[in-house]
């Protein structure tokens, strides 16, 4: 393996920033491309099992990936900075997007255009439905569990964390075999790290508080975004399921279609898709302006939205590095961790019902959007049989809309 420089490294993790489309399968390829095959910082072993221990944590995988890589490589300043330049070009990007969207969604040829994507984002949400399908529901028990999932929170009988909390339990006990894992040297936990990453999260909601109080949409979402982000699990189209159903429902934040728009922009930019997150944020303070006015709130309860959502991501990495190994090879860890990516299939059902409902049924199921279904059924087919870039499927989408509200 070759040894990684500051400098390069600092280099390589702001060029991913800006390059990583393709949602967290996408991301993790290029990763895996550029510093195993390339630069041969990280031989597959190591790679794969920094994967497997991201993947058993709340939140975006590819950037608790790119964290602990540049934590193994310089340490806790390497691995926040590898953070930051995966997340930061994303957040900018969104941020600029939303407000053209508040500003100028209702302008014809912009709505037509987002129109497009909102169709799109039905058939990239059936997509990851297909494809974690298929990874996922190897057995009856992970068939029952996704069914299960699908029925309880289409019909809201549990609460999303709830849900997760079932299926990693039934996932663990339906565990057949009872292999032990190894148990390694004590290791020295890092108390220091955690103190720091509490703090951090501790003197924003002190602030908020203190200043504007538990009842101000600050708070709120400050509060609602750190719980989302301890629920993550599954990626952005699962937690999205949760988070659109209270940020309509509950708080009456935003709209579902709006909620689809902010998918279907946060699609076209790089980094994490759960960067969605952030759009919610800023619709919540644009709906409900504060004494500083639209813009000023929006972009407030976004950078908020934003910084619940990913600092538990560093804090879990940095503080749970050291425990790599030993964690993933837990038997009974990862038969959890199975259980819910099979609740996880039927979260993602709920979602594609609610969002086809919002963009294609509108009127409802007996009077579909025939341009919307036919814009999903295209980008559908070309997603499940070609091997177009998503991004290419988003243009074509956008550009359909287009064609379709002019025609």
């Amino acid at each position: 393996m070759h040894e990684a420089t500051r400098r390069d490294a600092f280099l390589f993790w702001l060029k991913l920033g800006f390059i990583s489309f393709g949602g967290p399968a996408g991301q993790i390829a290029i990763m895996h491309r550029e510093v195993v095959e390339r630069r041969h910082w990280f031989d597959d072993q190591q790679f794969m099992r920094a994967l497997n221990f991201c993947m058993l944590l709340p939140g975006p995988e590819a950037l608790q990936l790119a964290i602990y890589l540049g934590w193994r490589l310089h340490g806790v300043a390497g691995g926040v900075i590898a953070g930051l330049c995966f997340i930061v070009p994303a957040a900018l990007l969104l941020l600029g997007l939303s407000f053209a969207y508040a500003i100028y969604g209702g302008v014809p040829a912009i709505a037509a255009l987002l129109f497009g994507l909102k169709a799109t984002v039905v058939a990239l949400v059936l997509h990851a439905w297909i494809r974690i399908a298929r990874r996922a529901l190897s057995t009856r028990e992970h068939w029952l569990i996704a069914v299960a999932a699908f029925v309880l929170l289409a019909w809201k009988l549990a609460p999303f964390p709830l849900v997760l909390l079932a299926a990693a339990l039934t996932g663990a006990l339906i565990r057949r075999d009872t292999a032990t894992a190894t148990v390694g040297a004590a290791i020295d936990f890092p108390w220091r790290r955690l103190i720091v990453g509490i703090s951090l999260w501790a003197v924003p909601a002190a602030t908020l508080l203190a200043m504007t109080g538990s009842g101000s949409i600050y708070s709120q979402v400050y509060g609602f975004f750190t719980t989302a982000a301890l629920v993550t699990f599954g990626g952005a189209y699962a937690v999205l399921a949760y988070v659109s159903q209270q940020a309509v429902e509950a708080y009456g934040w935003l709209t579902q279609a709006e909620t689809v728009a902010g998918l279907a922009l946060a699609e076209t930019t790089p980094g994490p898709l759960i960067i969605v997150l952030q759009f919610v944020g800023f619709m919540a303070g644009w709906n409900a302006p504060g004494a500083g006015g639209q813009a000023m709130t929006a972009a407030t309860t976004a950078l908020l939205a934003s910084w619940a959502t990913f600092l538990p991501s560093f804090v879990f990495i940095l503080v749970g590095a050291p425990y790599v190994e030993r964690l993933t090879a837990l038997p009974r860890l990862g038969a959890a961790l199975a259980g819910i990516t099979a609740a996880v299939v039927g979260v993602i059902a709920s979602l594609a019902v609610v969002f086809a409902g919002a963009v294609i049924f509108p009127a409802g199921i007996e009077a579909p959007h025939w341009p919307a279904l036919a814009i999903a059924i295209a980008a559908l087919v070309v997603l499940e049989r070609t091997r177009i870039d998503a991004l290419w499927v988003i243009v074509g989408g956008a550009l359909a809309g287009l064609a379709a509200g002019f025609a």
